[in-house]
């Protein structure tokens, strides 16, 4: 509604009267009254009536479109029923009272109109004027954000900029609006409208007033009320009254925290422990976890050393999991603790994090707060199994797993493999890589060597399936013996000739009849064994003795030498047995 206002009260008047008197009042120089006296008329005594006073009222009637009020005026005025709720008109009853201002001095049927909203909103900036000039405070509504700030309804529209909202910087101020406040009003201009208000003053203040009041009760020891104010990855920020405590994340529990955020969110309501209080700086340490009883206290008793409990996996690590026994109690599963059979490279390959596993108590440090667990010793260990299923000289069957520079790995069992080394595979000592004889797939035959439980190794062997042909030759053949070898290698130094399966022999060339002759692979030659070595299995031959009785007579005497050692110690054997055979008798 746009609002005419005569540009001075006596055109105002002038309107009035001329309606009032049919259009029949002239003011000429020959009349005698002053405007004073026109106004005195028209206005009771002392009444002041204007755009910019409020006053107040009666009504008169109510319409359908208006209102009626007598303000004192020698005319009544009129209300529009839209400045009205229905519920409002609903109320009104003639005799009423009402705060207005004068809107126009006349409208086009002459009725003075009056305005009940522009009332309200100049008592309203005669308030905030007041609060304003003595400190005192508006109540309003957050109805928007705008650029910079918040739009705030106090009656009339004000200002709330964002570094007046709180005491620390609100991430998300939609959740602010709607909400009712107290607030300051820091600056104000009436002539255009605006007026700056201000929470954060009020909240500095109260804040001051907490935290008199708090540090007069604050004292180490005391368990407290506080209110989550922030969030951080190292701890928590607790309001404990006009003075922030910071809660470590060490401290929140005795069990295990990645992050705080998983314990608390903003404005939770927490009991805390003062741990620490520095009058000086008013740094307040505190903690949650301190409430409660400290669980390693019985954890000696609860877990002793053999004892089989469960828990849940909490943790990974390359070497191994961390497992919960209860809440502040944890226990570390090493790699070479989880399976007898497998060889694991990663924990999360046996185990994932939530799982509940069964232990066994492997050892406790409560001092440094440390368990050691085991989940393949809940099992029996299969390689202490393995002795009595297979004994030494037992014949296995299994594939070929691996193969490796230094041996085979045979898979014996689910997880088991046996170790074939390169020097048991064939009694052929010129072998340099198994891959010469197997590859991996082939099913083999072995004989069990021996089983070391302890440290988890079952040694196998293929040769010994076979006799050892070195015996064999021994068996068959002695030094001084005449026999025909082939030519197998021809060397500057000599020829490598085969004397028995696959055992070959040296005949150096100072032992050739003639050291000019040359043998070619294959050649046929009779030689005289010269010496044979058990220690690196070599054999000792001889052309030139063949024709040369007195090379013989050396040979053979030098053998009988060699073979005294032996009958010595045979007849050492023989002595020994027959006396513990004397010694049982007499028992």
């Amino acid at each position: 509604m746009t609002s005419i206002i005569p540009n001075t009260l006596d055109e105002g008047l002038s309107s009035i009267v001329k309606n009032k008197t049919g259009g029949n009042f002239r003011m000429s120089k020959e009349t005698n009254m002053s405007f004073s006296d026109l106004l005195e008329e028209f206005l009771p005594s002392g009444r002041e009536v204007s755009s910019d006073v409020v006053c107040s009222g009666e009504v008169r009637a109510v319409r359908k479109d208006f209102i009626l009020v007598d303000v004192g005026l020698k005319s009544d005025g009129v209300i529009p029923s839209s400045e009205f709720t229905p519920e409002e008109i609903a109320k009104i009853k003639v005799g009423d009272q009402i705060e207005v201002v004068v809107d126009r001095w006349e409208d086009e049927r002459g009725n003075i109109c009056l305005s009940k909203e522009k009332a309200a909103k100049l008592k309203i900036w005669e308030v905030v004027e007041k609060a304003f000039d003595d400190g005192s405070l508006v109540n309003g509504t957050i109805v928007a954000k705008v650029n910079g700030g918040l739009a705030v309804d106090i009656g009339v529209k004000a200002f709330l900029p964002n570094s007046q909202v709180a005491l620390r910087p609100i991430k998300n101020v939609d959740d602010l609006i709607g909400k009712n406040f107290d607030f300051k009003v820091i600056k104000f201009d009436r002539k255009k409208g605006n007026i700056v208000i201000s929470r954060r003053d009020l909240l500095e203040k109260e804040r001051e007033v907490l935290k008199t009041n708090t540090l007069e009760k604050l004292q180490e020891g005391a368990v407290v009320k506080g209110l989550i104010k922030n969030i951080t990855y190292y701890g928590v920020f607790v309001d404990l009254g006009g003075i922030d405590g910071l809660l470590h994340i060490t401290d929140m529990s005795w069990g295990r925290v990645n992050h705080p955020s998983e314990m608390f969110k903003i404005g939770d309501e927490v009991d805390v422990k003062i741990l620490k209080y520095d009058k000086d700086s008013e740094r307040v340490s505190l903690g949650v976890k301190q409430i409660s009883e400290d669980p390693w206290i019985h954890a000696a008793e609860k877990y002793a050393s053999g004892k089989a409990v469960k828990g849940n996996v909490v943790s990974l690590e390359d070497y191994g999991a961390f497992v919960e026994l209860e809440r502040g109690v944890e226990g570390l599963i090493h790699i070479s603790e989880m399976s007898w059979t497998r060889r694991v490279k990663h924990p999360g390959k046996m185990v994932a994090i939530g799982d509940e596993v069964e232990v066994k108590i492997l050892e406790i440090d409560v001092e440094n707060r440390r368990i050691s667990l085991g989940m393949k010793q809940i099992e029996p260990n299969p390689w202490e199994l393995l002795k009595e299923k297979y004994p030494v000289n037992t014949v296995v069957k299994g594939v070929i797993r691996n193969i490796t520079d230094f041996g085979l790995f045979v898979g014996v069992e689910d997880g088991i493999d046996g170790l074939v080394r390169t020097t048991d595979i064939t009694w052929d000592r010129k072998l340099k890589h198994p891959s010469e004889y197997y590859k991996k797939g082939d099913e083999v035959e072995a004989m069990v060597l021996n089983i070391d439980s302890e440290k988890q190794r079952f040694s196998l062997g293929i040769k010994q399936l076979s006799e050892d042909p070195w015996k064999m030759f021994k068996d068959q053949h002695v030094i001084g013996e005449k026999i025909e070898v082939e030519v197998v290698k021809v060397a500057e130094f000599g020829v490598f000739v085969k004397v028995f399966d696959t055992i070959e022999g040296l005949v150096h060339r100072t032992e050739f009849e003639d050291e000019k002759k040359e043998y070619n692979p294959g050649d046929i030659m009779e030689v005289i064994i010269k010496s044979i070595s058990d220690t690196d299995r070599k054999v000792s031959l001889s052309v030139k003795a063949v024709n040369d009785e007195e090379a013989q007579k050396e040979i053979n005497a030098a053998a009988a030498v060699e073979k005294i050692p032996e009958k010595l110690g045979s007849f050492a054997a023989a002595f020994k047995a027959a006396e513990d055979k004397n010694d049982s008798s007499i028992d």
